[in-house]
């Protein structure tokens, strides 16, 4: 009897294909993160959250920046990088390629963000201030009247 391919295939057929691919993924992602050391020595603190190593392949080292300007800043210093990267024992690095993808910042940005982050202050109106605002809105025109009043309300509550 025909195998009908339309019938679900069993956990254990597709297992060794995702643990092979997981795996490559896993490999890549912690080579790119290793890749990321040098840049951030040969940039410094501050050119380095704008940007990261993207990839990696046959010498070619691929930078992704978070903007036009940064991309170019970093033209600017591709000897420095190349030179960064063969000291910390990549010999093989002969290019570097720069890409601008300014979704990059905001990924850089979420992974950089302090997960005890401060709330943000409210600012309250004192007494003073309120009984200041209505005096002034007594000789205030109509429209001024009202702004100033609502606003001399917001200390009440």
């Amino acid at each position: 009897m025909a195998k009908n391919r339309f019938d679900p295939k069993s956990l254990s057929e597709l297992a060794p294909k995702w643990s092979n691919k997981l795996s490559n993924y896993v490999e890549k992602a912690q080579d790119i993160a290793a890749l990321q050391a040098p840049l951030n020595k040969a940039l410094g603190p501050i050119l380095s959250k704008k940007c990261r190593v993207s990839n990696y392949h046959q010498g070619t080292l691929c930078i992704e920046a978070a903007s036009a300007t940064l991309a170019t800043r970093l033209g600017y210093l591709k000897m420095e990088i190349l030179s960064e990267f063969r000291q910390s024992g990549f010999h093989d690095c002969s290019q570097v390629k720069i890409t601008t993808n300014p979704e990059a910042q905001q990924r850089l940005s979420q992974r950089q963000k302090s997960p005890q982050s401060k709330p943000e202050k409210q600012h309250k109106l004192s007494e003073s201030t309120a009984e200041q605002l209505t005096m002034l809105a007594e000789s205030a025109p109509d429209g001024l009247k009202e702004r100033l009043l609502k606003l001399a309300r917001h200390a009440k509550k």
